[in-house]
């Protein structure tokens, strides 16, 4: 939605959560030699001031990275995601979040490409000017996402990790997803995707996962983590999840592995649960 800014959002539970699974993917996909191609349909503004600005009208990002930064006892997943942040903030003082991005450019190699698209009026500028230094890696589209992929997909490499990431504001971003993944796997069958979604008390959020693991035909992973109970009145964000398809090995058991206290760390209440699924043949 044109009016949607994730500035609002940025390091909340549900950006962890979406990071910390997307440094792990990173770190077992650039392990090839070949070079990776990482394509992120809603890419947003790249980097997020959290003193000033849309950020700390809510402050969400104090119940979700404020709460991990000064812990010492991190799982390596999640400390090694925590270095991406630490990385935009070189004083050691949380002022700003990365975005997806940022942290993958941070992580990915010399050979490896990076393609952002961003609809929006305002966040596309800002996003092509955060990244004007790396134009020789990194392509800034200002469009819709959705489309893009199609002309994309497959990328020279065929090596890739798609990033399908949209704000759900609006009932046809539920719909969009589920064909976005569909032909893109009919496009790039071997590619990783990585979709997030949230957990919120309306139809179309509820029924996506289900409508997600029949478009993928492929292995798929299935994570999601509640922080706190729904709201009474059906309003407001009670967690999120990650569906990704053609999960590279070992994600699925360093993810799995991380959970339980990934849900300790973040939890606003007694509710608190994660939920882990996976198809892998």
């Amino acid at each position: 939605m044109l009016s949607y800014r994730h500035g609002f959002h940025a390091g909340n539970h549900a950006d962890v959560l979406k990071h910390v699974a997307l440094v792990a993917l990173l770190r077992i996909l650039t392990r090839k030699d070949k070079p990776l191609v990482v394509l992120d349909t809603h890419a947003g503004a790249g980097m997020y001031s959290l003193e000033q600005g849309f950020a700390v009208k809510n402050a969400e990002f104090r119940d979700g990275i404020a709460r991990l930064w000064e812990r010492n006892d991190l799982p390596a997943p999640v400390a090694d995601y925590l270095d991406q942040v630490r990385a935009v903030n070189a004083d050691g003082v949380l002022r700003q979040y990365p975005g997806s991005p940022r942290i993958a450019l941070g992580l990915l190699r010399p050979q490896d490409r990076l393609r952002l698209f961003e609809l929006h009026s305002t966040e596309g500028p800002i996003l092509a000017q955060q990244f004007a230094r790396d134009s020789r890696r990194v392509t800034v589209t200002a469009g819709d996402g959705f489309a893009g992929l199609k002309a994309v997909l497959p990328p020279p490499s065929r090596r890739g990790l798609v990033l399908i990431d949209p704000s759900y504001e609006l009932a046809s971003d539920y719909r969009a997803v589920v064909t976005a993944l569909r032909d893109g796997l009919r496009r790039f069958a071997t590619g990783t995707y990585a979709v997030w979604y949230p957990l919120l008390q309306r139809r179309e959020s509820i029924e996506l996962p289900d409508k997600l693991r029949l478009a993928a035909n492929v292995d798929w992973l299935d994570v999601a983590l509640q922080v706190k109970a729904p709201s009474p009145a059906g309003l407001g964000l009670h967690g999120s999840g990650l569906f990704i398809v053609n999960p590279p090995w070992k994600l699925s058991e360093q993810l799995l592995g991380i959970m339980p206290w990934l849900t300790s760390a973040l939890a606003q209440d007694a509710t608190a649960e994660f939920r882990f699924d996976a198809r892998e043949t």
